[in-house]
């Protein structure tokens, strides 16, 4: 059964709903079929979101996060402990890899639910 809502969220509502992989509409269906591929529509309600793109959002913005956790986390423990080299190589590239890994789909999902509450056609639609 498809259902429909009174009257459609906020972008506020949708991008939060997006950002936890839920639909944007009902924020019961799931937004992310893969770890990145978005559905073409929801199960529950019905809307389409398989023309939307999301193109190189998501990176940048994970990228802008993941920058500003782990370089200050680094300088203050550079400056407070001063740990040998070899700490720093083991340490921040696996904080921002795994920073990276847990971010980059939640970001996806918050620029679809974005884009959709704005009603941007998508790249395939005319």
């Amino acid at each position: 059964m498809i259902a429909t809502t009174a009257r459609p969220p906020s972008k506020l509502a949708a991008s939060l709903r997006g950002l936890i992989g839920c639909c944007p509409n009902c924020g019961r269906g799931r937004l992310l079929r893969n770890y990145l591929k978005p559905v073409d529509h929801c199960s529950i309600c019905g809307e389409a979101f398989g023309h939307l793109r999301a193109d190189d959002a998501p990176p940048w913005m994970t990228i802008l996060i993941v920058g500003h956790i782990v370089i200050p986390a680094l300088l203050a423990v550079e400056q407070t402990y001063e740990p040998p080299t070899w700490v720093h190589m083991a340490v921040w590239p696996l904080l921002s890899l795994l920073l990276t890994l847990a971010l980059l789909p939640r970001c996806k999902g918050f620029i679809l639910g974005l884009l959709w509450s704005t009603g941007a056609p998508g790249s395939e639609r005319g």
